[in-house]
């Protein structure tokens, strides 16, 4: 039997290469939505569900002094850093110098992404091991609790403005008339490259080690740009857009549309963050705790989906070049009565989150026991 696109719900696709069936699951939203009940996939364990309705009071640290150079500015705001990620991992920023006209086009063209027919998305489909493509409800990779969402993501390379990555991959996967599509998130990914090491020096300050440390060590980098799609769901109350996760990534630039649904996990319950169109949110990753020798948290958090609306979002996550040994700075593992993480390689512990590990809020501890039992930490 033959099977066009538009049939498919959460079953095996032919291939069409080889006429054999994948386990290759579709999520196709306008199918859903006239599904009586929550397919099983999506439906979540219950003590992921539970949440507060008391929203986080995390710090919303002003950057226009230090990113003028303004010593005391730059004291100020070192110190809310540090305290928030030692707590939680988590703090918003403001006068953060990027254009508010470029983040406006970043979601425009996030909608003409997702509004594309599902066939156009899936040229684009994300392959299993790999870190870019399109996916829906990550069903490319599990088959049980399934996010509520679609995403499409793909690489950044650091410090090359001529390069023109981003927007040969909007072309070569879309079409010729996705190219003012790329050439837009190209001019967005440089300006989260510029707003993240920034962000990398008020760490480094934060932690007493050498203010250009952290900034080196990312900036030869090839990090990772994601938007995502929430669309809305019948019965929010048994699925989530987004599970129980930390990042395994070093430090995430999140900028969210008004509708709201991040949670972050704070003082042992989950917290709802309040969306300011001004912010950009952040959160550090594993990579970073791992570089901070476990001293700042990575922070744990979810999405939520809404009933009557879809909810947008723009994240740009840091990461170091792929074969960059994540190791603390020494000033820092000095001070420090022992290592708390042996060496990796960023590579390594990205190839266990694709391939082999779910990201949830054991990631680090579990890659660091899967792969490196006999490593040493000195």
């Amino acid at each position: 039997m033959d099977l066009s696109v538009s049939d498919l719900l959460l079953c095996p696709q032919l291939n069409p290469a080889n006429d054999l069936k994948n386990e290759i699951l579709v999520f196709d939203i306008s199918i859903l939505h006239k599904q009586a009940n929550m397919p099983t996939q999506f439906l979540w364990p219950h003590q992921d569900l539970v949440g507060s309705q008391d929203e986080l009071r995390e710090p919303v640290i002003n950057l226009e002094g230090f990113l003028k150079g303004d010593k005391e500015a730059t004291v100020a705001a070192a110190h809310l850093v540090g305290a928030a990620c030692i707590n939680h991992g988590f703090f918003q920023v403001i006068k953060h110098g990027v254009d508010v006209d470029l983040i406006r086009a970043a979601h425009e063209h996030l909608d003409f992404i997702f509004n594309l027919p599902l066939a156009k998305k899936l040229d684009a489909r994300r392959e299993p091991g790999s870190v870019y493509g399109y996916s829906g409800a990550h069903a490319h990779r599990f088959s049980s609790k399934l996010p509520w969402k679609e995403t499409l993501s793909f690489v950044y390379n650091h410090g090359n403005s001529h390069d023109l990555a981003v927007p040969n991959y909007f072309t070569s996967s879309f079409g010729k008339e996705f190219q003012e599509t790329g050439l837009v998130y190209q001019k967005y990914c440089e300006a989260m490259e510029k707003l993240s090491l920034a962000i990398l020096e008020l760490l480094a300050i934060s932690l007493g080690v050498e203010r250009s440390h952290y900034r080196k060590f990312f900036e030869d980098g090839s990090s990772l740009m994601r938007c995502n799609f929430y669309p809305p769901c019948k019965e929010p109350g048994l699925t989530l857009g987004t599970g129980p996760h930390c990042d395994p990534t070093s430090l995430t630039i999140l900028h969210q549309d008004q509708v709201g649904g991040l949670e972050v996990f704070a003082n042992n319950q989950w917290r709802p963050i309040r969306p300011r169109p001004d912010a950009f949110v952040i959160n550090l990753g594993d990579t970073f705790m791992a570089l901070s020798n476990g001293r700042y948290k990575s922070c744990l958090h979810r999405a939520l989906v809404n009933k009557e609306s879809v909810r947008r979002s723009l994240a740009f996550f840091l990461c170091p070049k792929q074969d960059k040994v994540v190791r603390p700075p020494q000033d820092l593992i000095d001070r420090e009565e022992q290592r708390k993480y042996p060496d990796f390689t960023w590579s390594d512990l990205q190839e266990f989150t694709q391939k082999h590990y779910r990201a949830d809020v054991a990631t680090l501890q579990s890659f660091i026991h899967y792969f490196l039992p006999t490593k040493r930490y000195n």
